[in-house]
């Protein structure tokens, strides 16, 4: 649940980031663990 509700802050206060972009960042969070 906190994951959702962090993501929808997110989504709250970048309105421009994409669906393409959050995929990217989850992407990006995996390759850099």
């Amino acid at each position: 649940m906190a994951k959702s509700k962090d993501a929808q802050k997110s989504t709250k206060k970048e309105p421009l980031k994409t669906a393409k972009e959050k995929k990217q960042e989850k992407r990006e969070k995996k390759a850099k663990r």
